[in-house]
């Protein structure tokens, strides 16, 4: 395994993820996702934890000024610029392994068709949010696995081991799958809800109102989970939902801050991929309150898009 961490992706998960790993003494590059900088940078970042502030100076540039990347890619940008950017590190990334932390269903396609040869898929339970003045807020619910899509298996307590800090916990996964779907279906609740609510995580454990629409979508998604083979309980989702709101209360969901800033969300990852794979299997009429919300907070982003 190479000493180096690449992350993709200078947003809130990225920020917070380098800054650990440099105070662990690890050999961390920050790459932008989506905007090119000419030169090399240093940067001082400042993630605020509970009860204390913990900084450190993070190496910044981007894919452009690499000609190889030979180590860990850790890929913390949004997944609708997958396609694009399995393309543009194929090329330069050899045999190095790449793991996503991202949100959402069939994220690591791309990356499959590109033929990449190891890829391994995380789950995040933290929360991260960058706030106004550029410090990043982060707050762990619980260790975050990590499972093997394809590639080799005996690499991913190696992997776990590598990104693990006191700060972001990450442990091996045998079985990623259930595990991805869980989330994906929380996701499903907390980035059309919110966003459409314009409230913060919490809501879901102070009202009981909007905690019975998270009942019918976790309902909805579980009917298309087990027509796809994967076995998720409703209690497990509805425990984690709870849980990840009380430890997130007062922060935003990462779609809401998208649609406030005029950026592109994930949503196609998650409610509308839901919708589908209804389609597709015939059953689209059994998830149609998953649907309905995943359009409006897709029509919500797309009006109020910076650069549509």
């Amino acid at each position: 395994m190479k000493d180096h961490v690449y992350i993709i992706g200078a947003g809130a998960i990225g920020k917070a993820l380098a800054v650990f790993l440099r105070l662990n003494g690890r050999l961390v590059t920050l790459l932008r996702g989506s905007e090119d900088v000419a030169e090399t940078y240093t940067e001082r970042i400042t993630v605020m934890l509970e009860g204390t502030e913990v900084e450190a100076p993070v190496r910044i540039s981007s894919l452009s000024n690499f000609r190889s990347i030979d180590g860990l890619i850790v890929l913390t940008c949004k997944s609708y610029g997958n396609e694009g950017l399995a393309t543009a590190i194929k090329n330069k990334s050899g045999d190095s392994p790449v793991v996503l932390l991202q949100n959402g269903l069939g994220v690591e396609r791309p990356f499959e068709k590109k033929g990449f040869p190891g890829i391994y898929r995380c789950v995040l339970f933290v929360t991260s949010q960058v706030l106004d003045d550029g410090k990043v807020r982060f707050k762990p619910v619980a260790d975050c696995p990590v499972g093997t899509v394809s590639g080799n298996t005996r690499q991913l307590a190696a992997i776990a081991g590598q990104l693990t800090t006191d700060y972001f916990a990450f442990t091996a996964e045998p079985d990623i799958q259930p595990v991805i779907w869980k989330k994906a279906i929380a996701n499903c609740v907390f980035n059309s809800v919110c966003p459409l609510l314009e409230i913060d995580n919490g809501i879901f454990h102070r009202n009981d109102q909007v905690l019975a629409i998270a009942n019918q979508i976790i309902a909805e998604c579980l009917i298309i989970a087990a027509a796809k083979g994967v076995k998720v309980s409703h209690e497990e989702i509805l425990e984690s939902l709870i849980r990840i709101s009380r430890f997130s209360d007062g922060q935003l969901i990462s779609t809401l801050q998208d649609i406030r800033l005029g950026r592109r969300t994930e949503i196609e990852t998650l409610n509308l991929a839901i919708a589908g794979m209804a389609e597709e299997l015939g059953m689209g009429h059994l998830v149609q309150g998953t649907r309905l919300l995943g359009e409006i907070t897709r029509l919500k982003s797309e009006l109020t898009l910076k650069n549509p």
